[in-house]
């Protein structure tokens, strides 16, 4: 599955370890996800989604 995390985390200024914090996961999660290596659960999606203001569907991409 595609996203845009990187892209979308990077123009709100954010690091991959505050990122990470506010999910409540690791830095190591949010780059595996990153880098398509791990497809986060959709409880993770949302907490993503909502911390970076966007929805899942904007995020992610079959």
């Amino acid at each position: 599955m595609k996203n845009k995390i990187l892209e979308l985390r990077k123009n709100k200024g954010l690091t991959q370890d505050v990122l990470a914090k506010k999910c409540n996961v690791s830095r190591q999660t949010i780059n595996a996800i990153e880098n398509d290596r791990y497809d986060p659960t959709l409880k993770l999606a949302f907490k993503i989604a909502y911390t970076l203001n966007t929805t899942v569907d904007d995020i992610f991409q079959p």
